[in-house]
């Protein structure tokens, strides 16, 4: 069998010792492609044994971020360090990293335990080596039973485990997750991204995951990082990346939100009759501006001399999504526990109140996040 070209480089001796989670740097990264610009001076960080995602639209960077630091990419300008090393111009086949991709690139003609063993078989590791590895591996990512299987006796959920399995095997200092799960239904995605952590954390593995899918990333990361045009737009923990987003891009472009008119005073916003503190830098008094307001900040009240409309409601499960028309024609959706909403229908009138918690502001005029969830989409 011809092997990958990847696979053909002179192999590099298997380690001594399994080897331990690496910290990364990526500094000043910049790449460009004829006249497009991939990256554009990012700069991160990852702390040994971290999760990191990125997140962002098609042709945000994280692609070529996670290729850059594999070794796939000849960049312009910048460093990728693993433990303070430079290993900007190393070689991928010498970088000790795992990567796992979106298609499973399984060798179709070799078992499920010589996939996982192959790299181990590259590195000129024994027979006894390879099966005891690989039986350990399977054992880990809950396939004990399927060695002796071959691909195409294995699901899509089962072929990504056996994969992600192969790019263990060889110990790396660090796991990529190239859009693992994107090829994958629904329901087989949110198991297999849990499985995906509960590995990651057991080993304490330095991972970057890369993905377009906001749930994925985060349910799965320590930090996530948003990017926008090749940078880095906010890089922070999941609960404060969507309660406290940085800039409108990221708190568009994570969740869901609404935009509502609003008139600055002195450090506070006035919108929907109501008066909030801001979050961030305070444009100047008397100031119009939009205000950003998540959907689970609007509550509902029947009223029949109600300010709103309600226009449509939908169930999703212990919540459900009421949109809404104000008197001033803007739109808005609100959501509530299913079993609070009862009551609202199409047609019907309600009051709007909001919960009084710092809101992020943004200049009317612009929209950041229409190309994002244009592109997203």
């Amino acid at each position: 069998m011809t092997l990958p070209p990847s696979t053909q480089e002179t192999p590099v001796a298997a380690p001594s010792e399994p080897s331990v989670a690496a910290s990364v740097e990526l500094r000043g990264l910049r790449k460009s492609y004829g006249g497009a610009t991939a990256l554009d001076g990012l700069d991160l960080t990852i702390a040994r044994g971290e999760l990191i995602a990125l997140l962002g639209p098609s042709g945000c960077g994280k692609t070529t971020a996670l290729r850059s630091l594999a070794g796939f990419e000849d960049l312009d300008e910048g460093q990728v360090l693993v433990d303070g090393k430079d290993i900007t111009r190393l070689a991928a086949s010498r970088r000790d990293m795992g990567m796992v991709f979106q298609a499973y690139s399984l060798f179709p003609n070799m078992t499920v335990l010589d996939n996982i063993g192959f790299g181990l078989r590259v590195r000129k590791a024994g027979a006894k080596e390879r099966q005891s590895r690989a039986q350990e591996l399977l054992e880990l990512v809950g396939l004990p039973e399927h060695g002796g299987r071959y691909p195409h006796q294995l699901s899509g959920g089962q072929q990504q485990r056996v994969a992600l399995a192969r790019a263990l095997a060889i110990q790396p200092q660090v796991l990529l997750l190239d859009e693992p799960l994107s090829a994958l239904d629904a329901l087989v995605r949110v198991q297999l991204r849990e499985e995906i952590r509960r590995v990651q954390t057991e080993l304490g593995i330095t991972t970057l995951f890369v993905t377009h899918d906001q749930s994925e990333a985060l349910s799965v990361a320590d930090r996530v990082g948003v990017m926008r045009d090749g940078r880095l737009e906010q890089l922070a923990p999941p609960a404060e990346l969507y309660a406290r987003p940085a800039t409108a891009f990221v708190a568009e472009f994570v969740g869901t939100m609404n935009r509502l008119p609003g008139v600055m005073g002195d450090g506070t916003v006035s919108v929907v009759g109501h008066r909030l503190p801001v979050d961030g830098e305070a444009p100047a008094a008397g100031s119009r501006v939009d205000v950003l307001v998540r959907p689970e900040a609007l509550v509902l009240r029947s009223d029949d001399d109600g300010q709103a409309l309600i226009t449509s409601t939908t169930f999703m499960g212990p919540v459900t999504r009421v949109r809404v028309r104000l008197n001033d024609g803007n739109e808005a959706c609100a959501d509530l526990p299913s079993h609070q909403a009862g009551p609202l229908t199409a047609g019907s009138t309600v009051t709007v109140e909001l919960e009084q918690r710092p809101v992020l502001v943004a200049d009317p005029s612009t929209d950041p996040s229409t190309a994002a969830r244009e592109e997203a989409a």
